[in-house]
């Protein structure tokens, strides 16, 4: 929908115009990283501190606009473009809200990440568990493994799963909320275990389908 792509640019020019804004109240260099515990353990020039996330984010829509483009099942999209688009506006909120906690820190305003991130972690998981319920067999986003890849059937059952998955690892981020010592953990952990059992289910979904499939 257009006013999804109204919605990213707002975004993006928003971002850019904030951080030039503050751009020359911040120190040289600033801090730019952060230990499990929330404590700033490193820093980066300022152009290369505040500058990256902007970047990443202008680079990262544009590569995400063109790949439908690009993609030999570029018809599949059409069946899901307003949530394919949505998640590129979720992304690009996401990295408005690193720069922002980027920006607010060097500021002065210590907020630590693991007090302002396990919000947005927790949504944007939650909304790619939406995104993959609705995706569609494609070379670029999604769980694409080889087994999703020759299965239309596979595909959908794994995604369908992973959906799920995602948006219990999103719940499980806003514990952080309550328990920010843990909060990188309770980020990485259940995403990383939502994405290992569905490519070890897609794998197990095609055995069992080829196993129907001899057997029938």
């Amino acid at each position: 929908m257009k006013i999804l792509r109204i919605a990213i640019i707002c975004v993006l020019l928003i971002t850019l115009g904030l951080t030039a804004l503050v751009y020359p109240q911040l120190p040289d260099p600033v801090a730019a990283h952060w230990d499990a515990a929330g404590n700033a353990d490193g820093t980066l020039p300022r152009p290369w501190g505040v500058g990256l996330a902007p970047v990443l984010m202008a680079g990262f829509t544009a590569l995400l606009l063109v790949i439908p483009r690009i993609d030999p099942l570029r018809k599949n999209y059409v069946q899901f473009r307003n949530y394919y688009e949505g998640l590129i506006l979720a992304l690009d909120l996401f990295m408005a809200v690193v720069q922002l906690q980027i920006l607010l820190w060097n500021l002065g305003t210590r907020v630590s990440p693991n007090v302002f991130l396990p919000i947005p972690f927790g949504l944007l998981f939650i909304y790619l568990g939406f995104v993959l319920e609705h995706t569609e067999q494609n070379w670029f986003v999604g769980i694409r493994t080889p087994w999703t890849l020759s299965s239309v059937a596979v595909w959908k059952k794994t995604h369908m799963l992973g959906g799920k998955l995602f948006k219990l690892a999103g719940i499980f981020c806003f514990g952080g909320i309550v328990l920010p010592r843990y909060a990188i953990w309770l980020i990485l952990f259940p995403v990383l275990i939502a994405g290992i059992g569905t490519v070890v289910y897609s794998y197990v979904a095609y055995r069992q389908e080829l196993q129907d499939a001899q057997n029938s």
